[in-house]
């Protein structure tokens, strides 16, 4: 298939990105595309100016494209983060994620990434979720918002939300199952050996 011919899906990096919000979804998402690359869907990491970027708790992650040079999206992943704490009054990131919201057709986030969304506007009077720290939190960006504290991702057609850092797993694995099929789904979960068995 060709380069032009393949969906996008972009995950975006910021300095204090938590760990889990983007790799989670990367090692979900990756294993798909790599090994199902006739489905048609790749994926990649992007940040604002193209640079590395050091995460929530030390980890310096590359990434792909800067912003100025990000292909067309069909799916967008903002993670969440302490990182996202000052996204919420920064008016330049929030008019990007309204721009992206304009073109992309399916927007996602992880944990507090919705956080960024509702700032954004993005999430008025829609079900949602985030980390449960932050649920609160979410609530008060916009009173609109139908809080879902028991759910690990919302699914709302072309806006998608999940709760806490490992739940962004979950949510990319529903991603696949939505975007290809619950089988795919299925053999990308057994593929990265996802089957959560906590043992406290």
């Amino acid at each position: 298939m060709a380069q032009e011919d393949t969906r996008k899906i972009g995950i975006l990096l910021f300095p204090d990105v938590e760990e889990l919000d983007a790799i989670g979804p990367w090692e979900v998402l990756s294993y798909w595309t790599r090994n199902f690359a006739a489905d048609g869907w790749q994926v990649f990491c992007f940040s604002a100016g193209g640079n590395p970027v050091t995460c929530a708790k030390g980890l310096t992650v590359e990434a792909h494209h800067a912003m100025a040079d990000l292909p067309a999206l069909d799916v967008l992943l903002h993670p969440g983060g302490q990182g996202t704490r000052p996204q919420l009054k920064d008016e330049q990131h929030l008019e990007w994620v309204r721009a992206q919201r304009r073109s992309v057709p399916l927007m996602t986030s992880v944990c507090t990434g919705s956080l960024v969304y509702a700032a954004a506007g993005l999430l008025a009077g829609r079900p949602a979720t985030t980390h449960w720290a932050s649920l609160d939190r979410l609530a008060e960006l916009d009173p609109t918002i139908d809080v879902r504290p028991d759910e690990r991702f919302v699914d709302d057609g072309d806006v998608m939300t999940s709760a806490g850092v490992s739940a962004g797993i979950d949510m990319a694995l529903h991603l696949v199952a939505r975007l290809a099929s619950p089988e795919r789904a299925r053999q990308v979960r057994r593929g990265i050996q996802y089957d959560p068995r906590p043992p406290v």
